[in-house]
């Protein structure tokens, strides 16, 4: 069953999260292919020390730990989870499969961030005989500075 495209233009959020240093941490040492939550201490070979060395960030040119770019999943992508489950459009779950994500950033985040994220169903149409569904979610910090912006789209198959 096709969602129909009404529905383009729906808001969901805002919705708030805080940035935690150890979350942080463990994000970027899983990412750099190490070991988080094992009480392993050692980063992985490799790994930019701007992201879990509170020393090395100070003298950075943040001035503390940074996030992972991609840590933005963890907050960015609560509106595309709404808006998926929102029973109004009737999302076959069943059917939905991960089409792609994309990221424009504008600044970088930080332990102690306060992330307010809002987005918008942008796009809602029927290609080949599947349905496509896109939300567009942006995120600000706690001084309404937009960090990062995010496009997710689904696929729902016939």
């Amino acid at each position: 069953m096709a969602i129909n495209p009404k529905f383009a233009g729906r808001s969901y959020g805002p919705y708030r999260y805080v940035l935690g240093l150890e979350k942080m941490r463990e994000f970027a040492f899983a990412i750099g292919g190490g070991y988080p939550n094992l009480g392993v201490s050692t980063p992985p070979a490799g790994l930019n020390p701007l992201l879990y060395d509170e020393v090395a960030a100070k003298a950075g040119p943040y001035g503390e730990v940074i996030a992972f770019p991609s840590f933005c999943v963890t907050f960015a992508m609560a509106p595309f989870g709404d808006a998926v489950m929102d029973p109004e459009l009737e999302v076959n779950l069943v059917r939905l499969v991960h089409g792609e994500q994309e990221f424009e950033f504008f600044d970088v985040m930080r332990a102690g961030d306060v992330m307010t994220t809002t987005g918008t169903l942008t796009k809602l149409f029927s290609k080949a005989g599947m349905d496509f569904l896109t939300v567009v979610s942006e995120s600000r910090n706690q001084h309404s500075t937009l960090v990062v912006k995010g496009t997710w789209t689904a696929v729902l198959r016939s």
